[in-house]
């Protein structure tokens, strides 16, 4: 899989930065599985909202008592498959649903640096994917990490990462804002636009 120094530069965080940069990737897949919920009619978009707004609380007030375990099974419930569906969207909505398991893994176990890689690393999987679909081919690393859809990628997390970076102390403001803007966006790691 596609590799980043990003991934070295992460360690450096603290949890809270980590959680952060993890709720914001799957902010940014949410719309691949809304997209897929609603072609298709599986699943529950709401589900997955609910459960990235208990995770932005988290990070947003002290001492909030939630049942992850909970949250994990209702997920689980609604993870497509893809033998089920001739459609290619059923892949990305896979991926915004293993995120977020393993935002929630990292939550239940209070291991996040292994978590946070993983779902850089998925996201970016989405994106390799696609690309390769529309090449019809596979590609190898050399060639997908110039393609634009994963600089593209790899920019937006980077720049995540930078404002994440330049904060040591939990900054309520930094994580509001960042909530507030990938919400306003509303697009996917692979452009799915949600109009609102």
């Amino acid at each position: 899989m596609l590799r980043n120094p990003i991934h070295l530069r992460l360690e450096r965080l603290q949890t809270w930065h980590h959680l952060t940069f993890m709720v914001s990737l799957c902010e940014r897949m949410y719309p691949n599985y809304q997209i897929f919920c609603q072609k298709t009619k599986f699943g529950d978009p709401v589900i997955y909202r609910r459960i990235l707004d208990l995770v932005w609380h988290v990070l947003l007030m002290k001492n909030i008592k939630i049942n992850f375990d909970t949250q994990l099974e209702k997920l689980e419930n609604y993870i497509p498959s893809s033998e089920g569906y001739d459609l290619y969207a059923v892949y990305p909505a896979i991926d915004a649903c293993i995120a977020l398991g393993e935002l929630i893994h990292s939550l239940l176990s209070g291991q996040t640096l292994e978590f946070c890689i993983a779902i850089s690393q998925t996201s970016i999987r989405t994106v390799a994917m696609l690309e390769m679909t529309k090449m019809g081919r596979e590609m190898t690393r050399d060639e997908l990490k110039v393609l634009p859809a994963i600089v593209a990628e790899w920019d937006v997390q980077w720049e995540i990462f930078r404002l994440l970076a330049g904060c040591g102390n939990h900054d309520l403001n930094l994580i509001k804002g960042l909530r507030y803007d990938l919400r306003e966006a509303a697009i996917s790691n692979i452009g799915v636009y949600l109009a609102t």
